[in-house]
């Protein structure tokens, strides 16, 4: 054989020897590359579930706060009827609204409204203020249901609280 046939060879050989060594690390670049994109698309997938909770708490808060305000509202009707009869003032009134009213908004949601009262007596005036405190709590899932009850139960609670006089 010349010399130039047998570096030929030996050239042949090594490129031989060489993409034998590199032909594993594809594979293992691949697997890295695989792990990486599992990784991440398990954290959008967490993130994206925390921010539906997140929503989904935004909503039934503000649907505990409209109860609060319904609440209050109503214990002021109560307190001072349009039709200008005597009013009252009940230390403590429980309304199921969702039930009560049918509608759709409230569905899940009662209120406790307390009112209290202090009669002032200075020598020109009487006067008497109320506090009325209007409590709603709203839920939605299986909250009551026993053991499990955590994992689909959303409750929220909202507080309201009104001074009148008269």
């Amino acid at each position: 054989m010349s010399p130039n046939r047998m570096l030929c060879h030996n050239c042949q050989l090594n490129q031989l020897a060489s993409r034998s060594k590199q032909a594993g690390s594809a594979l293992v670049i691949g697997v890295f590359i695989i792990t990486v994109m599992f990784l991440l698309a398990a954290t959008l997938i967490n993130v994206l579930d925390d921010a539906d909770q997140e929503i989904n708490l935004e909503v039934w808060g503000t649907r505990a706060f409209a109860t609060a305000n319904s609440g209050a509202d109503r214990a002021l009707a109560t307190l001072f009827p349009v039709d200008g009869s005597v009013g009252s003032c009940p230390p403590q009134t429980t309304w199921n609204i969702g039930t009560e009213t049918g509608l759709v908004g409230f569905n899940g949601c009662s209120v406790v409204m307390t009112c209290s009262s202090v009669t002032t007596n200075f020598p020109q005036n009487n006067m008497t203020q109320y506090l009325i405190t209007s409590t709603a709590t709203c839920s939605t899932g299986q909250c009551d249901s026993g053991r499990d009850s955590d994992a689909s139960c959303i409750r929220v609670s909202r507080q309201v609280e009104v001074e009148a006089r008269d």
